[in-house]
């Protein structure tokens, strides 16, 4: 049940992935949302049995428990004596028991993993894909609340909740523009504005001399990112610009129990194959989050580029917000909301898909600017003012303050929708259909599955 409004709610966050020193977007996203509610709630940022846990020496410097749940009943132990509980859509299908519980949920759909799937080099891509439809739809139908990060990723997520009937009597009547069903609550950034600590790149890295412009990649090399058209940008201009770097700031994840994504290689392959790794471009494995300031500090322009796929049109870039906290110069592949802002706002140079020598042109222009972040700092301060987490987390605030169950809670069994989790031979079944050609095969299988499906 809610707590009274004299109270403090408790709020348990279930991390998706590792919180501490290395962290990427989804254990950001957990670790801020702890900070930031923190002063307002009572919060338990919540290690599940599948996530990798902190290292002993991971202390949050917020008031805030960290929970390591060594099995799935310690977690609904939790749960149940949670007033709110904020989980990342994935999680449901690991965990279902949180949306069992009955304490009100907060499903945060920012990332469409959906979406990003489709992008995977992967064999089992057409398993994935399913695996995340369910999982979304499982959020779907059980949420009491969901976060999203942009308003096109607003429209995307309304589809699908009217798809699983979420869209109904109940909530329009509790509110016609179903803000208190589906939010925008894109990534964020501190308050404070970073501060250099320490040298980490220029005149200490090797290869990078005191004088040389920094080309700063913020995270790390996923399928779906463009890290070719940046490396070979760079090795473009490396022929009369030599002083002109790109550094990765992530290569393996911090997660080491996830695979290394075939981009990565792929990226380093080019590299090495073009004579630029470890003289025009670098790789490091991966920048500690307190100490990511020294490197955007240290840099002169930020680069985020994509391929062209669907998950562009609604991807929101999380590393794309250190950029505008350091007040860096970007480079950005156009298509998606954050190259929208680059552009509208005047924080750099927006290149289309694949454009090399594009590319290479903005990023010269930019390193070629006299005085470049100066220039560039009255853009940056308006922009980062309206990205601040304390700002952009106001309606999960507002609801982990007051918590709530969906007015239609009790409507919802009347749509039944199969949520069970992928079978193997459902597995099986999407492997063969998309790696098969059209054809004899793929018409056997096609057949057999019909019949798979006769009572």
């Amino acid at each position: 049940m809610p707590s009274a409004p004299s109270s403090r709610s408790h709020v348990v966050i279930v991390a998706s992935e590792v919180v501490g020193r290395a962290m990427a977007g989804p254990g950001i996203r957990a670790w801020e949302f702890a900070r930031l509610l923190s002063r307002h709630c009572r919060v338990s940022l919540a290690i599940a049995p599948s996530v990798q846990p902190p290292g002993p020496d991971t202390r949050p410097d917020f008031d805030a428990e960290i929970r390591i749940c060594c099995d799935p009943s310690e977690l609904r132990r939790l749960a149940v004596e949670a007033d709110a509980i904020v989980v990342l859509g994935t999680m449901l299908m690991a965990y279902p028991f949180l949306a069992e519980v009955g304490t009100p949920l907060v499903v945060d759909f920012y990332d469409p993993f959906l979406l990003a799937s489709l992008g995977l080099g992967s064999p089992s891509r057409a398993e994935t894909t399913e695996h995340y439809r369910r999982a979304h739809l499982l959020g779907m139908r059980t949420a009491d609340f969901m976060l999203c990060a942009s308003e096109p990723q607003r429209d995307y997520w309304l589809g699908m909740a009217s798809a699983a009937g979420r869209v109904n009597a109940w909530t329009h009547d509790d509110d016609p523009l179903l803000e208190r069903l589906i939010a925008v609550v894109p990534f964020g950034l501190p308050a404070e504005p970073p501060t250099h600590t320490r040298p980490v790149l220029k005149g200490v890295h090797p290869g990078i001399a005191p004088s040389d412009k920094v080309v700063l990649w913020g995270g790390g090399i996923w399928d779906w990112f463009d890290a070719p058209t940046a490396i070979r940008a760079i090795g473009r201009l490396s022929a009369d610009r030599p002083d002109t770097k790109l550094f990765f700031m992530g290569l393996d994840r911090p997660n080491r129990a996830a695979p290394r994504m075939s981009a990565t290689d792929a990226a380093l392959d080019l590299a090495r194959d073009i004579g630029v790794l470890d003289r025009s471009v670098f790789f490091n494995d991966w920048v500690a989050y307190d100490d990511r300031q020294n490197y955007l500090l240290e840099a002169d322009v930020g680069i985020s580029l994509h391929r062209p796929l669907l998950e562009s049109r609604l991807a929101f870039r999380t590393r794309f917000l250190d950029y505008l906290w350091a007040g860096l110069p970007i480079v950005a592949t156009e298509g998606d909301v954050l190259g929208a802002e680059v552009k509208a706002r005047g924080l750099g140079t927006v290149v289309a898909p694949g454009d090399v020598a594009g590319t290479a042109d903005a990023i010269r222009t930019l390193v070629d600017t006299p005085t470049l972040k100066a220039r560039y700092a009255p853009q940056f301060a308006a922009a980062a003012a309206c990205y601040r987490w304390d700002v952009v987390a106001a309606p999960l605030v507002e609801f982990c303050r007051h918590p709530r169950t969906a007015p239609d809670k009790h409507s919802l069994h009347r749509v039944p929708v199969n949520l069970a989790p992928i079978s193997r031979w459902e597995a099986t079944k999407a492997r063969l259909w998309s790696t098969q050609p059209r054809g004899p095969i793929r018409r056997l299988a096609h057949s057999v599955a019909r019949m798979m499906r006769r009572p």
